[in-house]
């Protein structure tokens, strides 16, 4: 489980750096400022929990059911928010909105937000 986090954490990171070039140089042309602004959003939430799940993976024995909880609910709610974020942003730009992705961005913060708790716990309940 160590592994696969850290692999996932590792491949994340790289494509936020890929979509963050992406969006500053390629979808520059094509996004108004508001949209430009939610793509750069999703970039960074999904840099900075790449970062925390290789932060976990490198302190974390991830055996326990709450430990493996916690990465999960961070994968998860990377990839829900980010990726609908860019869904959004980018059908908003053609013109073609694929609304369906609207109630998932909210539901992949909440992931990350169980994912924090869960962090939250499972530092409180390690043993030193």
């Amino acid at each position: 489980m160590i592994q696969f986090t850290l692999l996932f954490a590792a491949i994340l990171g790289g494509f936020a750096v890929v979509f963050g070039a992406f969006g500053a140089h390629l979808l520059k042309k094509i996004l108004n400022e508001d949209q430009l602004k939610s793509f750069e959003t999703g970039v960074k939430y999904q840099l900075y929990h790449a970062i925390v799940l290789l932060i976990i993976g490198f302190n974390f024995n991830i055996e326990a059911a709450s430990e493996k909880l916690m990465v999960y609910s961070f994968m998860a709610g990377i990839i829900l928010f980010s990726f609908s974020i860019y869904g959004l942003v980018i059908s908003s730009a053609k013109n073609k909105k694929l609304r369906f992705l609207g109630p998932i961005t909210p539901l992949g913060g909440l992931l990350l937000i169980i994912g924090w708790g869960l962090l939250f716990y499972n530092i409180l309940n390690m043993t030193f």
